[in-house]
């Protein structure tokens, strides 16, 4: 069994982890990476990036079946599942094998195997039930990600009822399916599934989908996921799911008492997620666990010394890009840099893949509100732009919420085609505190989508030009 000593090692290589220990690496400091199963954890292997792909192709295939709108002839389109399965896992196999690239290139030594807190500033490290390897380090970085959250009676099977695990590499195409759950993940897969062509019910137990986004998005995506042919039920709960030889039962409980029973071919659970904190050897030590999530202050320092966690494992917002930020945080922190500013979490943008895009950053106008903000709130409709209407991509539109008094922008929050894409435009503007007269006096490039993002500012200060 080999022993090794670190300044910096790190549990995980998802885009928290490995992000860490390159950035260590970077600041002069001897770093390792402890991961048990894939380099660039579930974000690159099987969700943010593999999920990409097979959305851009139900993209392709939408347009494709759009082609006599733009004077050309596609006919008999049509999709080779398998293939398309095959072009997600080469994506994402080849951006592991760059995340391997990345840490040999910055020296970090990479650990295959499971690790374990065994004492202060010391890991035991496990491969198949066998120890390989003792590892010291004067900081540890737990960086552990999570997992699908599953519901009592709602189990996944792995052949009927999906996580997006099975979701990803589906090997039928099923003619039906029920989505439980519709935030990001729930809707992706329902989008992706719906252009595909099944047929597709999403429930939620909460009284809109996307809840976590501006009521108006919601209820604007609602309509044109209703539009596309999704059957949506909001303030509904599964009470049960029962599989049979090739299909399951669901039973549907509405608010007003009324259940029904729904037979699908596949079921996809996308009810949320809980940390990964078993195992981990965190039960000797300070660190304090609140419901399945590592609790941290706002530099990701637990209540153990030397003991850091980022990323999913240390709670919302659940995204790829805040455990990266996390993670250099963290690093340049524990290397004694200064000047540095804790993560600003209401800076961090949240986009969902889905056809319309949604895309958001900042207050919504409801929270705006509720936080004691006078706002002044404006609107523009992709149908008002010349670029949106050249793509055939007319569906959509640009929020933006602001200070009455200050100026301030709050938040922005959009809807339609490449929105994830624009909103870095204002995710930047937050991040320089950007006030409306800044933004009134950006020159923004015609024809382009981003013209909506000027106009949205005009509106709210009642100067909107082309609407």
């Amino acid at each position: 069994m080999s022993k090794q000593s670190f300044d910096v090692a790190v549990v995980g290589g998802g885009p928290g982890g490995y992000v860490a220990a390159i950035r260590a690496a970077q600041l002069g400091l001897e770093a390792c990476v402890i991961e048990r199963e894939n380099l660039g954890g579930i974000c690159l292997n099987w969700g943010c990036i593999p999920t990409k792909a097979l959305l851009r192709t139900s993209e392709l295939y939408h347009l494709m079946q759009r082609a006599s709108e733009f004077g050309l002839k596609a006919d008999n389109v049509g999709f080779d599942l398998a293939a398309v399965v095959r072009r997600s896992r080469k994506v994402a196999g080849q951006l592991n094998a760059g995340v391997k690239h990345l840490l040999r290139k910055n020296k970090v030594t990479v650990i295959d195997g499971h690790a374990r807190l065994a004492g202060k500033g010391r890991l035991g490290v496990e491969r198949d039930g066998k120890a390989v390897s003792e590892i010291e380090a004067r900081d540890i970085i737990l960086a552990t990600g999570a997992r699908a959250r599953e519901l009592p009676g709602l189990a996944a099977d792995g052949t009927l009822i999906w996580t997006y695990r099975e979701a990803m590499v589906p090997d039928v195409m099923p003619k039906s399916m029920l989505v439980i759950g519709s935030g990001a993940i729930g809707i992706e897969f329902a989008s992706f599934y719906r252009t595909l062509g099944a047929e597709v019910t999403v429930v939620e137990v909460l009284d809109r989908i996307l809840p976590v986004e501006d009521a108006e998005i919601s209820t604007f995506a609602r309509q044109a996921f209703e539009k596309q042919g999704m059957t949506i039920h909001t303030a509904t709960q599964v009470k049960a799911l029962q599989p049979g030889a090739d299909s399951v039962t669901a039973s549907l409980a509405f608010a007003d008492g009324k259940v029904e029973r729904l037979t699908v071919d596949r079921v996809v659970l996308a009810v949320g997620i809980v940390g990964n904190v078993e195992d981990l050897g965190l039960e000797n030590t300070r660190v304090e666990v609140d419901r399945s999530h590592i609790v941290t202050n706002e530099w990701s320092e637990t209540a153990e010394p030397g003991v850091h966690a980022i990323g999913d494992v240390a709670g919302p917002p659940w995204l790829a890009h805040k455990a990266s930020h996390e993670g250099v945080i963290c690093v340049e922190r524990i290397a004694g840099m200064e000047g540095l500013h804790p993560l600003d979490t209401g800076n961090i943008p949240g986009c969902t893949y889905c056809q319309p895009q949604v895309a958001s950053v900042g207050l919504t106008e409801a929270a705006a509100i509720a936080a004691g903000h006078e706002v002044r709130v404006g609107r523009f409709p992709f149908v008002g732009n010349g670029k949106a209407i050249a793509l055939g991509e007319a569906d959509g539109m640009v929020k933006t919420v602001f200070d009455a008094t200050t100026g301030e922008l709050l938040g922005a929050h959009m809807i339609g085609a490449e929105v994830t894409e624009l909103i870095q435009g204002y995710g930047i503007a937050r991040t320089l505190e950007t006030t409306e007269a800044d933004l009134l006096h950006t020159v923004f490039p015609h024809p382009t989508l981003s013209e909506m993002m000027h106009e949205s500012v005009l509106d709210a200060y009642g100067r909107a030009i082309h609407f």
